[in-house]
């Protein structure tokens, strides 16, 4: 199944490049109609009718759920993911970002299939910025492709990038069907859904999540998710957002030592 037309890509790639480097307020940049129309529209249609084994991701800074098994995603979700990640697609990351050996993660640590239900969100962030397993890979890019194809303003749901300083929001981008958005991974690439999602009962907000990588040849630090409070936020809610990254935090030194794993987290969560 060939899920995009990679010559067409390389085409839009000189166009963007420069853009990307250049956007505000860190390198990304908008690719809409990444996928062959009726290779989204089978993505989408596979979430409808999704298989057990999602994990719940549901504490104080996020509310979600993903599916990072690729034996329980339908045939069109995996070959789309096996394409993204593929050689040839890895060829067109960098030559867009300028940064060189990529890697794509075959064990789709934290990415995957998400699915945010009506009243889910995510507290504005940066992401970790190290593989929790593959302890020299240093974490470069991200890659998120919406798979909304009745989405309306009232939803909500927008992906929020926000200044370095956490003042103000900088870009807005609505999760529109089949856009993909290309970011840069960094301490300062701040984002999230902050505004949370409003759709109707019985839809939700689907994207596929995907994380490149580069192998830097020595252990890189464990930086984990860093949440972080916005203007205007109250003294205990910030409090909060705080409390619930150091549980994190201590959650990701766990599952770089031990054999945790995001579904057993889950299956606990779940019974809370």
């Amino acid at each position: 199944m060939e899920c995009f037309d990679l010559d067409t890509l390389n085409d839009r790639i000189p166009a963007h490049r420069e853009g990307f480097g250049a956007a505000d307020p860190f390198p990304h940049v908008v690719l809409d109609g990444l996928l062959r129309p009726e290779v989204a529209q089978a993505v989408a249609h596979e979430f409808d009718a999704p298989p057990d084994g999602w994990t719940y991701l549901q504490h104080f800074n996020e509310r979600k759920i993903t599916l990072n098994d690729r034996a329980r995603m339908g045939p069109v979700s995996r070959a789309v993911i096996a394409e993204l990640q593929s050689p040839a697609f890895l060829g067109a990351l960098e030559r867009l970002s300028g940064i060189d050996a990529l890697i794509a993660d075959p064990e789709l640590d934290g990415s995957g299939l998400q699915q945010t239900m009506p009243g889910g969100f995510l507290n504005v962030h940066t992401d970790f910025l190290a593989h929790t397993k593959r302890k020299t890979w240093s974490r470069r890019l991200n890659l998120l492709l919406f798979l909304n194809e009745r989405w309306d303003e009232s939803h909500r749901g927008w992906l929020e990038f926000w200044d370095a300083g956490v003042t103000r929001c900088v870009r807005r981008i609505a999760p529109l069907f089949n856009r993909c958005v290309v970011f840069q991974t960094s301490a300062v690439s701040f984002h999230g859904v902050p505004a949370g999602v409003t759709c109707p009962v019985g839809q939700s907000r689907k994207s596929i999540a995907l994380y490149y990588f580069r192998d830097e040849g020595h252990p890189c630090p464990l930086r984990p998710t860093h949440y972080v409070p916005l203007p205007g936020d109250s003294a205990l809610r910030r409090a909060l957002i705080r409390a619930d990254e150091w549980l994190l935090y201590a959650y990701s030194v766990l599952k770089r030592h031990t054999p945790l794993s995001d579904a057993m987290a889950s299956n606990i969560l779940k019974r809370l």
